[in-house]
């Protein structure tokens, strides 16, 4: 239960992985950089992740609004409050002033005669005492109320002065809390008056005075608190006052949340199956600072297979009693990679990508939104296109290789990358194997036959990559002129051929068939397949020469010792991809660019084919390839159409789809479910990727402007004024508004109004969900 029965041989075979490079690590490998402060691994997961949209870094995610709300202007909100204002303090005025009659009948119907004078005021000793205040703030609350209402005063207020910081609203309730103490003291708001109406008076008359000092001293504190906390105080001395310090690992912690029964910390599903002790365990280790993200996601994994086979508890529980955080370890023995250039959420195993923008290209509810890339869209597949030093390997290949290899450590995925030798694709040491075709200094060697056994199938995949992009060669011709080598060859020697001895077949060289033949003594359908492909050579549609030449540029001094087929060497297969490993592969692009594609559609052609003849796809099998410019066929296009079904996925990146056949532009941008535009792109790519976009029904508004011409002298007189005051004759505006069909991005859109270090991209999850194009931008970018 250790090592999930990965730690297995030298070769890579179907059934094999890498030898781990180190023993397991009793702690997390030490940070290359300093610490950012981050959250800890309790905090990390008890923080939320809503369920959203494809993309949506769910981490902490607040959803927003699908529509945007009505929002009135800066200028006409201040307007309007300021106006309604002055119409209060008017009518309060009046009030006071008694120029509103019968602004007091409610109080004198409800209320006895007798508690008033023939003035209005009430009797000294009477009910009316107490009645009058409390009717005249209730006048007073319910004109503020109403105006406030209609002039907008409290979206005023936290518009043009909560949102411009602290400072401004502790500043604003200065002058307007001095306001109001002098209305109170002047008797113009009856404060006073209705707190004196219950204050219990006496004989002694300085026992009166004290007791109305400390009555009005009251009043004032209240006012002063009630805008204090009107300007945020109380957020103000939060910023002001000192933090206090971090909690060290070994310091006690808070209770409450750790005591919950559905806190992932205290792992409440090992604690339902009587794993107390076991649960215990990993909620000290996580306390403690001893377990990391890929720790709690590789025993997460590991603990969901205990759940799928209910035998392996025991194995299961007896590895983190002894280990803790370390049980269940990857075969490399890694609990981390060496540096991370991206931000990464392994609870839902998404990447940061970059932010959406907040302008009108995009949808309200998607605005300002960070955006991640998981399995789930990756699953379709992704096509990103734009020219070089756009940010394509360091934006978007490195941050999602880096992702998988992370979900790899945690057994929930496996993962190859491929580029040109120099690629920043990750330092080695966050690889398992890394092949460095045409370095005599690589470790591990490529499989030239993807591991197959059959030689019909080996032939297949051979054929793709050989002749897959050479014009007027049937491609199913090629792969029967190598399987009527292949095979017999494979009978003979129980092994395929090498690069030196395939060429010299395909070129039908006599002493390399004779000495065949001479091996294959006995077998007669495998004579007969060697006598076929003898009377074949040489005609007029014989692919054997183009496949010879092809051969050619791998039989060269600088790939000597590569592509071994006697068993000799370390050679890798893509048959590895069931068990969670992570690869590399550096091809020579700068010295064999010719060789370096070829390999590029060999290694693409073993993948769909290793990932759909996979028994358990239980895990997530991805292939990155950094550029691949004539590396696409027919056969591989459809390949990846078949990926989505088979959990797995591929990333393809361009400088230009002129880089694929003309043929094949429409069904690649058809085949992947994401595709995504950089910067820079051509408007032919561009016409590519809105046609794949389609189009969306949007509401225009057209303005027509009439001059208005007046009949009546006087309105003559003051259109003439007008005119010449503005400049501008006096119109009138039509305005008509129509839905109308538009591309979501035009090719002129694509082409010249994306920003440097932005993209444009559109998602698809496996679950057929759909995500519009959005304008994002970049992580790592102003």
């Amino acid at each position: 239960m250790d090592t999930d029965g990965t730690h297995d041989g030298r070769a890579t075979r179907s059934d094999r992985v890498p030898r781990p490079a180190a023993a397991p690590q009793a702690h997390p490998p030490k940070p290359r950089h300093a610490p950012d402060r981050g959250p800890t691994v309790a905090d990390w997961l008890r923080t939320p992740r809503p369920p959203a949209e494809p993309g949506v870094w769910r981490f902490g995610h607040t959803p927003r609004a699908e529509a945007e709300p009505p929002t009135t202007p800066d200028r006409a909100l201040a307007t309007g409050a300021v106006i309604s204002f002055l119409a209060c303090v008017l009518v309060w005025s009046l009030m006071r002033n008694t120029y509103i009659p019968f602004w007091d009948a409610p109080l004198n119907l409800f209320t006895p005669d007798s508690w008033y004078a023939a003035n209005g005021e009430p009797v000294m000793g009477t009910g009316g005492m107490r009645a009058k205040p409390i009717y005249e703030l209730l006048f007073v609350s319910a004109l503020l109320y109403g105006f406030g209402r209609l002039g907008s005063w409290r979206t005023a207020w936290n518009r043009l002065v909560v949102e411009r910081g602290p400072w401004v609203p502790a500043l604003a309730v200065v002058p307007l809390a001095w306001v109001t103490l002098l209305l109170v003291d002047n008797h113009q708001l009856p404060l006073r008056q209705l707190v004196f109406a219950f204050l219990p008076y006496g004989t002694d008359q300085e026992a009166n005075l004290a007791l109305d000092s400390a009555a009005k001293t009251v009043i004032d504190v209240v006012v002063v608190l009630a805008f204090a906390w009107l300007g945020g105080a109380v957020r103000l001395l939060r910023l002001l006052r000192p933090a206090p310090a971090q909690a060290g690992p070994d310091s006690p912690r808070a209770a409450p949340a750790d005591e919950q029964e559905d806190d992932p910390v205290r792992w409440p599903e090992l604690r339902g199956v009587g794993l107390a002790e076991v649960a215990e365990r990993l909620e000290a280790e996580a306390g403690g600072g001893r377990m990391n993200d890929v720790d709690y996601a590789r025993i997460r994994r590991a603990w969901d297979s205990v759940r799928v086979d209910p035998s392996r508890m025991r194995a299961f529980a007896d590895a983190v009693r002894a280990q803790g955080a370390g049980a269940c370890a990857h075969p490399s023995g890694a609990r981390d990679l060496p540096v991370r250039a991206a931000r990464h959420d392994l609870l839902a195993r998404q990447v940061l990508l970059g932010t959406v923008e907040d302008g009108p290209r995009n949808p309200y509810s998607r605005r300002g939104t960070a955006l991640a890339l998981d399995p789930d869209v990756l699953g379709t597949s992704l096509l990103a296109v734009g020219p070089s030093g756009t940010g394509k390997t360091r934006q978007l290949v490195r941050p999602v290789v880096e992702s998988l290899s992370l979900q790899a450590l945690a057994g929930q995925a496996a993962v190859v990358a491929v580029g040109a030798a120099g690629a920043q694709l990750g330092p080695d040491a966050a690889f398992d194997v890394v092949v460095r075709v045409g370095d005599t200094a690589s470790v591990y060697d490529l499989d030239l036959y993807g591991g197959a056994t059959d030689p019909d199938e080996a032939a297949t995949l051979l054929a793709e990559a050989f002749v897959g992009d050479v014009p007027g060669i049937d491609v199913r011709r090629a792969a029967t002129a190598l399987a009527q080598l292949l095979g017999p060859f494979r009978a003979a020697h129980e092994r395929f051929p090498a690069v030196p001895e395939l060429r010299e077949l395909l070129d039908g060289i006599p002493t390399a068939l004779d000495a065949l033949r001479r091996d294959l003594a006995g077998q007669h359908a495998m004579l007969r397949e060697l006598d076929a492909r003898a009377r074949q050579h040489g005609a007029p549609a014989d692919p054997g020469p183009a496949l010879a030449d092809r051969v050619a540029l791998l039989d060269r001094p600088a790939f000597a010792g590569f592509f071994d087929t006697t068993g000799q060497g370390r050679p890798f297969s893509l048959r590895a991809l069931e068990h969670p490993i992570r690869v590399r592969v550096d091809l020579p692009e700068r010295g064999h660019a010719d060789a370096s594609r070829m390999l590029a559609r060999l290694l693409l052609a073993q993948f769909n084919a290793a990932a759909a003849a996979r028994t358990d796809r239980s895990l997530f099998a991805f292939l990155a390839l950094d550029d691949a410019s004539h590396t696409l066929t027919a056969g591989t296009v459809r390949g990846v159409q078949r990926l989505r079904s088979a959990h797995a996925g591929v990333l393809l990146t361009l400088r230009t789809l002129d880089d694929v056949p003309e043929e094949l532009r429409t069904p690649l941008l058809g085949a992947v479910g994401c595709r995504m535009a950089f910067s820079g792109v051509t408007t032919w790519d561009g016409k590519r990727f809105a046609e794949a976009w389609g189009t969306e029904w949007v509401e225009t508004r057209d303005v027509t402007h009439r001059t208005v011409f007046a009949d009546q002298p006087l309105t003559r007189l003051m259109h003439s004024f007008r005119k010449l005051v503005t400049g501008k004759a006096v119109t009138t505006d039509a305005v008509t508004v129509r839905q109308v069909e538009r591309e979501r991005w035009s090719a002129s859109d694509l082409a010249h109004a994306v920003p440097p270090g932005h993209a444009v991209l559109s998602l698809t999850s496996v679950r057929g969900e759909r995500a519009a194009p959005l304008l994002i931008r970049l992580a790592g970018t102003s």
